[in-house]
């Protein structure tokens, strides 16, 4: 239903990543590719750094990058941003995150949720105000506590070491598929095929049930790299007019990941 995308996504073997742009008329668009580009960057020139350190990088690059950009044009005053990525070394798996896209893993069958929602009612309900069957239906569900808007006074991301074991598949996502598509399809969705044909079947179960909103879905297995073979990266989009990949970039030159790392990675993104 909406007439322009202000999502973008990346994905590689060693990195995958959601943002989603808030701020409307005020760039939102710019605000979420500046936060990708500027992740994606530090990715590249983190050499043998920590997943940490690198997200945190990214993370502060991200919100240079939004405070030069509202400079340089101050109708983009108020844009910002969320960001959920994550990251694979070789060995470990690490999440940054800040806002309400979210980032999940599926094991057996199970889907465990691993970003935590920086919103007004996520916080109503850790505190006890309000119960998880409310949030739905709560007018302020979709205001957002946290982001990343350039203010060099922010609380920065979220970094979370994931238990991750090759096998696992991870869904990283906007909050137009969570928002609208209940986490249990969600998992059905999600392990059945080959990660483009989930990603693809996730967009459209997004799109069935309303589409009100952007949706980026990139999804990544955590594969034994020592017996793959090159770099298997794919994308779909949901067919119909005015759907595309979203900020989907050539891995080349990306930083080796080591033994373990993310493959036949899929993005699809309306």
């Amino acid at each position: 239903m909406r007439d322009h995308n202000e999502d973008s996504g990346f994905l590689a073997p060693c990195v995958g990543l959601v943002a989603d742009g808030v701020g409307g008329a005020e760039a939102g668009e710019v605000a979420s590719a500046t936060v990708a580009a500027a992740v994606v960057g530090a990715v590249l020139d983190a050499g043998a750094d920590t997943p940490e350190r690198t997200l945190v990088l990214g993370a502060d690059r991200a919100r240079a990058g939004i405070r030069r950009a509202i400079q340089q044009d101050l109708t983009r005053l108020g844009m910002a941003t969320t960001l959920t990525v994550l990251m694979c070394d070789g060995e470990r798996v690490v999440l940054g995150h800040v806002g309400d896209s979210r980032a999940y893993r599926l094991r057996d069958g199970a889907l465990a949720q691993l970003s935590t929602d920086h919103t007004y009612v996520a916080h109503l309900v850790a505190t006890g105000q309000l119960g998880p069957e409310a949030v739905g239906r709560h007018p302020w569900r979709n205001v957002v506590l946290r982001s990343v808007d350039g203010d060099p006074a922010d609380q920065g991301i979220d970094l979370v070491p994931v238990e991750a074991a090759v096998g696992d598949r991870f869904l990283v996502c906007s909050d137009g598929l969570t928002d609208l598509v209940p986490d249990e399809e969600v998992a059905e969705l999600l392990g059945a095929g080959a990660p483009d044909e989930a990603a693809a079947a996730l967009t459209e179960a997004a799109l069935a049930a309303g589409g009100r909103d952007n949706v980026t879905v990139v999804v990544l297995d955590l594969v034994d790299g020592s017996v793959v073979e090159g770099t298997a990266v794919g994308g779909t989009a949901a067919e119909g007019s005015g759907t595309r990949l979203g900020a989907l970039v050539d891995p080349v030159n990306v930083v080796d990941p080591g033994p373990v790392r993310f493959g036949s990675e899929a993005a699809s993104a309306l």
